[in-house]
């Protein structure tokens, strides 16, 4: 009994200890990474479009970086996500919108809902869609006025630089592999689970 409680506590004294490592060389990466990616969509808001015409710059995408560049193993955090996940809430968030303008109360509780049952079942769910189907909800009166253009653009072209900065920085270190090699289906499993390919 005392060396199963000796091993246990040994065991959690190393995963404290391995938790608590601080890896110079992951955190560089991650602060480049999404210092470039959302640096670029900062740009792009603010230098090459003024800010009056257009916008670009959504708060989802802060939260895409630290799945994207912080934890890039999460599933939640693959391309897959990051793309799907924008997309499809986006679309239901315009959506929704456009179907009850004046009843913000019961808008945003729905496409947020929505949005993450249609990620579930798409499987592309990635936590930031969840706020960026409440901006399409909850946004100025400018990112209302895009109507569905606001998938494509904020959010679509948005995560496709986020992506492609991601593919550049998170795979500069050995230690670090984006898209994660653990998230691909074989061609086995795949025409397993889709028989008519």
């Amino acid at each position: 009994m005392t060396k199963k409680l000796k091993r246990n506590y040994r065991k959690a004294k190393y995963v404290l200890y391995k938790e608590t490592l601080v890896d110079f060389k992951e955190h560089f990466w991650a602060f480049i990474g999404s210092f470039v990616g959302l640096g670029f969509i900062s740009l792009l808001q603010f230098k090459i479009f003024t800010p009056s015409d257009y916008v670009f710059l959504i708060g989802s995408f802060g939260a895409s970086c630290v799945l994207i560049y912080g934890v890039i193993e999460s599933p939640l955090a693959q391309p897959r996500n990051l793309i799907g996940g924008h997309v499809i809430s986006a679309m239901i968030g315009v959506s929704i919108q456009k179907l009850f303008p004046d009843l913000i109360w019961i808008a945003a509780p729905l496409a947020v809902s929505l949005s993450i049952v249609f990620m579930q079942i798409t499987k592309t769910l990635h936590p930031p869609g969840g706020a960026t189907a409440l901006i399409a909800i909850a946004g100025s009166e400018k990112i209302k006025e895009l109507s569905y253009w606001y998938v494509v653009s904020p959010v679509l072209l948005g995560a496709i630089i986020l992506l492609i900065t991601a593919l550049i920085f998170n795979n500069m270190s050995s230690k670090r592999h984006y898209p994660s090699k653990g998230n691909f289906i074989s061609k086995k499993e795949l025409k397993k689970r889709i028989p008519f390919l």
